[in-house]
């Protein structure tokens, strides 16, 4: 098989007697969208296969919900609780809803 890789990463395949195109390990096991153009030239992109199942994660909407996520975890960072105090505010709410 013919390879020569350029400078800019091109390179230059030659299609087997079978039809194939190795593109060597770097890309094993994954998807490419492949298209051919009127010209002749196959552009390949590499793609991403979701499961259907978990196609309503990658839409618009839960993206710009997991980006405000995002910024509201950056703006509120993890901090120890103090369980006393925390329990403490549960009892005196109970006292209150009790009186009411």
């Amino acid at each position: 098989m013919i390879q020569n890789i350029s400078e800019d990463g091109a390179m230059l395949k030659m299609v087997g007697t079978s039809g194939q195109l190795s593109l060597g390990k770097k890309y094993a096991g994954r998807y490419f969208e492949v298209t051919e153009r009127e010209d002749g030239a196959i552009v390949m992109v590499p793609m991403r296969v979701v499961p259907e199942s978990e196609a309503w994660l990658h839409t618009p909407e839960m993206r710009e919900r997991l980006l405000e996520a995002a910024r509201w975890m950056k703006e509120h960072p993890p901090a120890e609780t103090d369980i006393e105090a925390f329990l403490g505010d549960i009892d005196a709410r109970r006292q209150v809803k009790d009186q009411t």
